[in-house]
């Protein structure tokens, strides 16, 4: 097996390149739409369009995985991302983007897929969650970067070299999974891709009432921190009037956050146990949701510096319970199955990503110039997760 450092090196940058593929152009989104003549709805499709192919097809590669192994399918799923990122770069309408977008997205979900399935093969099931969490605070570090180096390239060169910034990752990731990547999966499954064990397998978690609901928590979870991602850059830049770079730092106010919140997961997750975990992660969902539709509908979230914060710090709140939620509901979702590991981490990224795109849209349906629709929907989505915590997922 691959040394402990590498692949551990490995599994964070192939798990980061789905935020840094959302994270890096937020700052432009609002350019974007200037320079391909788009409107807010349209330049959302680059964000649900990728979320979709996101969920559809990460439900090929986790069977996928579990027959040929994780290495040749990450290799193969990193390859397409890498010409995807270029088409991106030179898309010269909306139309092009939104298509490149998906591309992105159907090579960016073999990483995310696969890095959780290699957690599982390497770490066993009580180590996952843990290890899931010491991930997740590494990568935090590509949202909070992400956005900051994507507000100055934008200021700098303009929005497209930022998915040539994606483009220059991915070639360095593939090379790493190339060189430095052995396979991982001892429990090779022949059957694994049959349509039919597919539908079968599916069929068995989703019968699971502890692995729907902890996919569930997950999914609903990230749908709020999605809807934040999509929404932010219009609320802040174009309704508060910040500054892509000033979008930047309060968008690392929020990873900051998720930090803390994965950090709490290291230091008590043998200590309490995921649900403990789980319980305290989603009730600070439902408190930074709340917060934060207080501040918009009571008018304090008003232009400028002040408004801003007002805004975002309930939205640092929030994160904290994701870093803990999402480390702690994969990993309880993850454990109880060694021999599908692919296919249960598949089809939970199927339902994370599905909700999220659906938040996507819902705000930019509803999103009418003001602040109130953005919180409505994160606080939906914390209050969803803790009902499916304390009626499926909760022991």
């Amino acid at each position: 097996m691959t040394a402990g450092r590498t692949i551990f090196a490995l599994i964070v940058a192939m798990v980061a390149i789905g935020p840094l593929s959302t994270d890096l152009y937020l700052p432009s989104l609002p350019a974007i739409g200037k320079a391909l003549d788009a409107d807010v709805a349209q330049v959302q499709l680059t964000l649900s369009a990728y979320m979709c192919a996101f969920a559809l097809v990460q439900l090929v590669y986790g069977p996928l995985s579990d027959r040929y192994g994780r290495r040749p399918v990450a290799i193969a799923g990193i390859a397409i991302y890498t010409l995807a990122s270029l088409a991106c770069a030179l898309a010269p309408s909306i139309e092009a983007l939104i298509w490149g977008r998906a591309g992105q997205a159907a090579g960016a979900c073999a990483g995310v897929v696969l890095g959780r399935a290699i957690v599982r093969d390497v770490y066993g099931r009580d180590g996952a969650a843990r290890a899931l969490a010491i991930v997740g605070s590494i990568m935090a570090f590509a949202p909070a970067i992400g956005p900051i180096f994507g507000g100055f390239i934008e200021v700098a060169f303009g929005w497209r070299w930022n998915f040539m910034l994606l483009l220059a990752f991915a070639l360095v990731l593939l090379a790493g999974l190339v060189f430095g990547l052995d396979e991982t999966n001892a429990h090779k499954d022949p059957a694994a891709t049959d349509p039919s064990r597919m539908l079968r397998n599916f069929a068995l978690l989703l019968a699971s009432r502890t692995y729907l609901g902890y996919a569930l928590v997950v999914s609903l979870c990230y749908g709020g921190f999605f809807a934040f991602i999509s929404g932010s850059p219009f609320v802040l830049i174009d309704v508060l009037g910040l500054s892509p770079p000033e979008y930047a730092g309060f968008f690392l106010l929020c990873v900051i956050g998720y930090v803390v919140g994965a950090q709490l997961t290291v230091r008590l997750s043998k200590s309490w146990g995921p649900d403990k975990l789980l319980r305290l992660g989603t009730s600070l969902n439902i408190a930074g949701g709340a917060a934060m539709l207080f501040v918009a509908s009571a008018g304090f979230a008003a232009p400028g510096l002040v408004g801003a914060t007002l805004l975002t710090v309930p939205m640092m709140v929030y994160m904290a319970g994701m870093g803990i939620v999402l480390p702690n509901g994969q990993g309880a979702a993850l454990g109880p199955y060694p021999t599908m590991a692919g296919s249960a981490s598949a089809l939970m990224g199927f339902l994370q990503m599905a909700t999220a795109a659906l938040t996507g849209i819902v705000f930019g349906a509803l999103h009418q110039g003001g602040t109130t629709a953005l919180p409505a929907i994160v606080l939906a989505c914390g209050a969803a997760a803790f009902v499916s915590f304390a009626v499926l997922a909760k022991r």
